[in-house]
Formats: structure tokens, C-alpha cells, sequence
């Protein structure tokens, strides 16, 4: 059995407009990650399959503001996300983060054999 390391720090994003397009992070997660220096890139996985990750280049702007940037559109293309989506972001440190993507029903979508790890008796 494969032990998930613990979540240091967890956010919602509720995609708004064009979700290919970049897309900004809370301030307070941007607070948590980027102590002295700025982390250029961010590792995105779907929860419950870490065996493919996709590297995000990470951007601010002139307020310091944190966006997904170069990367994204893949991710966002690859999941056929939509605007009116719920992401739920799990991060791990070392710029590791785990997704977890609802749609407009607000049920959890599944990707690439996600599971839960339940056995039948």
C-alpha cells in the first residue's frame, strides 16, 4: 500500500472564464510557498495517480501576485476543463501538488483509473 506523504497546505479554485488560460493562486498559499525565494515551477498530479505529473511554470505579476502559467493549458486541456469547474489543490512541498477536479454537478470527476482504494470482501 502506497502511504500519500501529509498535505501541508490545501485550496480551492472555482474556474472562472477561459480555463486554459493562466490562472492565479490564493495569496495566502502564495505566502506559504514563497518564504525567501520565488518558486518557478509547480508539479501537478491527479489525486490518486501520481504517475504522471505535469510541470507548471509559475509567473507574478507586479503585485506579486502567483499564476499557473505555461504548463497549464496542457493540464487544463488534457482534463477537459471547464469554466464553473471546482479544483481542489493538495500541496505536499517541494512544489508538488496533487488535483482533484469537480465538475458543473459538483461530483468529483475520475481520470486514468483513479480509486479509492476500497477492496470488496
Amino acid at each position: 500500500m502506497d502511504v500519500e506523504p501529509d498535505v501541508l497546505f490545501e485550496f480551492v479554485l472555482v474556474l472562472k472564464g477561459d480555463p486554459r488560460g493562466i490562472q492565479r493562486l490564493p495569496d495566502s498559499f502564495a505566502d506559504y510557498v514563497t518564504g525567501d525565494d520565488r518558486p518557478r515551477t509547480m508539479h501537478l498530479w491527479e489525486a490518486a495517480c501520481g504517475y504522471y505529473r505535469w510541470i507548471v511554470d509559475v509567473i507574478y505579476d507586479a503585485g506579486g501576485k502567483m499564476y499557473l502559467n505555461i504548463g497549464w493549458e496542457k493540464f487544463a486541456r488534457h482534463h477537459s476543463l471547464e469554466a464553473g469547474f471546482i479544483l481542489l489543490f493538495s500541496y505536499f512541498g517541494d512544489m508538488d501538488m496533487s488535483v482533484k477536479v469537480f465538475d458543473e454537478t459538483r461530483c468529483r470527476r475520475d481520470y486514468h483509473g483513479d480509486s479509492t482504494d476500497e477492496e470488496d470482501d
